[in-house]
């Protein structure tokens, strides 16, 4: 391809435009409607694609977000935000509906909002339930009992019930035997759903239909449900071939079985556990629930449920035990009636031992000493349970202690039947047992560490035995460093990894009555300080500057432990600029007076303190801002020869005076997909303003590939940044141009817009998109040049279309220029063409209207066809005279079925007469079949 040389244009200084913002659609939408207060709603089927565009206008370019209001909570999309131009859900869901919103911001006054109801439409299956009475015989259902049947379904929009009896459809007065209910929530929409049987009768027993219907609303159809009523009809009922509790060691496989020992027709049976789902290992088969290697984490509450819809589902539960010990610990307590804590003899002893056993009632204790099995006497008092404590301990109590008492005691828990490995705990009792103390060492508090080192927190623990220590924050209800309010250490040691600043603080350190004395906790404090570098702002700032001018930057420090900093330190690369020490101000400044070409570059400003250095980075640049593409249009193409197209590429320049002055753009260009750039240099005269938007006419571009632009500013210190855009060849929509020509093939279809007061909407499609399997006999295989892939507009006339439904699309507005200043004395003629597709035996109406500015009523049509037209597309054309601001006007109106598609493709219109013009004869043909 080449590049004509064009003469760069400037134009007047233009003001920014704050944003606009439309929503257009696409997809699989059933119907978008304007309902009251402008309100838009766009429905939609549960499973087909959602694809909502915004559309901007402004200068700059407008930022774009689509966010949606607070729905479900498993709507994750409220949650976060899509930031480009298009919004596409995949088979949505039913929790996906709601009001989404698409903003538009460029700085300049308010944002641009526009928003779009979308409703998911869905009918799930429906259910039938059936119930007696109250109070009356549950077994069966015999004669002279009343029945109940019930049917529900989830559904979007309100759906209406209707009940059959075989081939018989079943209506309130019809049968003195029935009653049907409305639901008193959704009488507006006249729906039933529960149909009473009074006294049942012998006709009485047969089968149920209920048919659930939204009315074939986005062709969603009725879905139907049988029941079979008999006088064996009842409800489910089961037993558990089990024992209640299930008792088992772990690794052992358990199976649960359940059977149904009534019920018609046959009930489903289902496990279920407790609140939470089943184990993952767990497999069912014909109502038996198998658990394979059982663990404690299995254990709980497992429910059969069995449901025919009949009555109320059975339930039976059985509790799965499984057999464990763990956590074994113990505590000494001296003499309570002496206030020393130590052991003496003479006094008395309590040795207390704890574990956790399921279930509780098989744990059983015993007691040693040195070994040598230990019995209850008037000395040494064995307890097994103690009221006033917690369960699962036993007590030695040690009367009168004597020195012949002093050795190891051993305490064994074990559950009865074994199979469970049993927990033995040591205690030694000897003349060297003491209570504990609790010390921190010298010089160990407060500490002083540096932010990501690793830190030890040491207590001195001394005593016989030693107990655990608890550590927990002592100045505030704050988490531990693993997240938990309290830590266990054994050796009197906190070790915290990669230390941080929000762990400052003081930490307590305290004995446990467990595996230690029975007395009064013993505690200490250890502060920690965490020392951690200057946070500085800026963290990185870019300044462009043009050569002479003065540049200051300025580094402020936020936090910093010490807070006494130290020193600053200005650098340009390597090069040390100046240093020096902080007074009482927080902040550093470096000014360059007089900014030469060496002057450019990476300038660090280095805070430092006894922790490390924070860092201010300043990038000094003479580089041009990017250019900002006007975005006034959609896409602002100019037309040119049949085979090629033109662009009007026009942009204005970010902050041009920035820098140095801007001498030229280089501009490349390329195909999509290809790799190679053709460039030029566009010379720039004089210095460039703010907002002054600059033209230049790209020409050649082959219809209808894309390209790539780029556009960079050069000045004397070289080019500076780039900005890109698409182009795509669409038709013009500047509809004040001598041309105009729109093919639909892009999905602003060249500003035309669907009519707010007709019955229903024109429809953009292809044939590869489009859907034709219910109504195959109607409608264009392909656009006017014959593609599958070309776009056209039609309208559809399926269900819920209605004969004489209008549809009308309006097209931009065009404006006639005056001969002379004094008015229009003879008005222009215009040649107005389109081609269209009339096939199927349904055809009905297509009319074109000119519609002028200032006038409130049409003339009529300027061209109308009726009827079939055969399965090909034909060319119209016809003069027309407008007098003012005009627009045309395509009207479809359905005929008598839904073989009645009509479309439209390639709208042209012209300066002067049309040439050749087809016979536009306004009848209704005789349809050939």
């Amino acid at each position: 391809m080449c590049l004509l040389p064009h003469k760069i244009l400037t134009l007047p200084l233009l003001s920014a435009a704050p944003p606009t913002v439309r929503i257009v659609h696409s997809g699989h939408a059933c119907n978008v409607e304007e309902e009251r207060y402008s309100e838009r709603v766009y429905t939609i089927r549960e499973g087909e694609t959602l694809e909502l565009t915004c559309l901007v206008t402004g200068h700059p370019r407008p930022q774009i977000r689509w966010t949606k209001t607070a729905g479900s909570v498993s709507d994750r999309f409220q949650d976060s935000s899509v930031f480009n131009e298009t919004l596409h859900i995949a088979k949505i869901q039913r929790h996906q509906g709601g009001r989404y919103y698409c903003k538009a911001e460029n700085g300049l006054g308010s944002p641009a909002i526009k928003s779009i109801r979308v409703d998911v439409y869905y009918l799930d299956d429906p259910v039938v339930t059936v119930h007696q009475s109250i109070g009356e015989a549950k077994e069966q259902f015999y004669y002279e009992r009343t029945v109940f049947l019930r049917c529900v379904a989830n559904s979007n929009p309100p759906v209406r019930y209707s009940w059959h009896r075989g081939r018989d459809v079943l209506s309130q007065g019809s049968d003195k035997g029935i009653e049907i209910y409305e639901p008193f929530f959704t009488q507006l929409q006249g729906e039933t759903k529960i149909l009473k049987l009074k006294n049942l009768r012998p006709k009485d027993y047969a089968n149920y239909s209920c048919l659930a219907s939204v009315r074939n609303v986005c062709g969603i159809p009725d879905r139907r449900v049988v029941f079979r009523l008999t006088n064996r009809t009842a409800s489910p009922s089961i037993k558990l071939l089990v024992e209640d509790p299930v008792v088992v060691n772990p690794g052992q496989t358990v199976s649960l079985v359940c059977i149904t020992t009534g019920g018609e027709p046959p009930p489903t049976l289902t496990w279920t556990s407790g609140s939470d789902a089943l184990p993952e290992k767990s497999m069912m088969k014909d109502g038996t629930l198998t658990l394979p290697a059982i663990s404690s984490e299995d254990a709980g509450v497992y429910s059969c449920v069995a449901s025919n819809n009949v009555g109320n589902p059975a339930k039976k539960s059985t509790t799965i035990i499984v057999r464990a010990l763990k956590k074994g610990r113990f505590w000494i307590t001296p003499d309570p009636y002496h206030n020393d804590d130590n052991i003496q003899i003479g006094r008395e002893v309590k040795i207390s031992c704890q574990v956790e056993a399921t279930p509780p009632e098989e744990l059983v204790f015993s007691w040693l000493k040195n070994g040598r099995t230990l019995r209850s006497s008037e000395r040494m008092v064995i307890t097994q349970t103690d009221p006033d404590i917690s369960p699962g301990t036993t007590n030695l109590d040690i009367i009168d202690l004597k020195f012949t008492d002093f050795g190891t005691y051993t305490c064994v828990a074990s559950l009865r039947n074994g199979g469970i490995p049993e927990i033995s705990i040591d205690v030694n009792i000897s003349s060297t047992t003491v209570p504990p103390n609790l010390t921190v060492p010298r010089g160990k508090s407060p500490l002083v560490v540096r932010e990501g080192e690793t830190v030890e927190l040491e207590c001195l623990v001394s005593g016989k035995p030693k107990p655990i220590i608890l550590w927990t924050r002592a100045d505030k209800e704050a988490p531990m460093p693993d997240g938990s309010m309290q830590m266990e250490s054994y050796d009197g040691i906190l070790r915290i990894v990669n230390v941080s600043r929000e762990m400052t603080g003081s930490y307590r350190c305290q004995t446990s009555q467990y595996n230690g004395f029975n007395v009064k906790p013993r505690e200490a404090v250890v502060e920690l300080i965490v020392q951690y570098p200057p946070t500085v702002e800026p963290a990185f700032k870019e300044i462009r500057q043009a050569l002479g001018r003065t540049v200051s930057m300025s580094c402020r420090v936020l936090r910093a432990h010490p807070s006494r900093v130290l020193r600053y330190e200005w650098r340009l690369g390597s090069r040390v600029l100046h240093s020096g020490h902080f007074d009482q101000r927080d902040e550093t400044e470096y000014a360059v007076r007089s900014l030469v070409r060496e002057g450019y570059g990476e300038y660090t400003c280095d805070i430092i303190n006894e922790a490390g250095a924070g860092h201010c980075t300043f990038l000094v640049t003479g580089k041009a801002h990017p250019p900002e593409f006007y975005y006034d249009t959609y896409s602002p193409l100019w037309q040119n020869r049949p085979r090629v197209y033109g662009y009007k590429l026009q942009w204005t320049q970010m902050n041009p005076n920035a820098v140095d002055r801007i001498m030229a753009y280089r501009l490349g260009i390329r195909q999509t997909g290809q790799q190679r750039w053709w460039e030029q240099e566009i010379p720039v005269d004089g210095p460039i303003q703010t907002g002054e938007l600059i033209t230049y006419n790209l020409t050649e571009l082959i219809r209808p590939e894309a390209y790539e632009v780029r556009l960079t500013p050069i000045t004397r210190s070289g080019e500076g940044d780039s900005a890109i855009r698409l182009i795509t060849y669409s038709a013009p929509i500047n509809p004040h141009l001598r041309e105009f020509h729109c093919s639909f093939e892009e999905e602003p279809i060249c500003m035309f817009i669907q009519d707010k007061n007709d019955d229903f909407d024109w429809t953009r499609h292809s044939a590869a998109t489009r859907d034709t399997k219910y109504t195959p006999n109607t409608g264009p295989n392909g656009d006017r040049t014959g593609s599958k892939q070309g776009f056209y507009m039609y309208i559809e006339t399926s269900r819920p279309r209605r004969e004489g439904d209008q549809a009308r699309l309006v097209s931009p507005t065009f404006n006639v220029a005056p001969k002379n200043p004094y008015g229009i004395t003879n008005p222009p003629v215009y040649c107005f063409g389109f081609y269209y597709h009339m096939y199927g035996k349904h055809i009905g109406t297509l009319n074109a209207y000119l519609r002028q500015k200032g006038q409130t009523t049409s003339d009529g049509p300027v061209w109308s066809l009726s009827g079939n037209q055969g399965e090909r597309w034909r060319l119209a054309k016809v003069n027309i005279h407008p007098t003012s601001s005009f627009q045309v006007v395509f009207e479809g109106v359905r005929g008598p079925g839904i073989e009645g598609d009509i479309a439209i493709d390639d709208v042209t219109l012209e300066e002067g007469e049309c040439q050749n013009p087809p016979s536009n004869r306004m009848y209704s043909p005789v349809s050939p079949w």
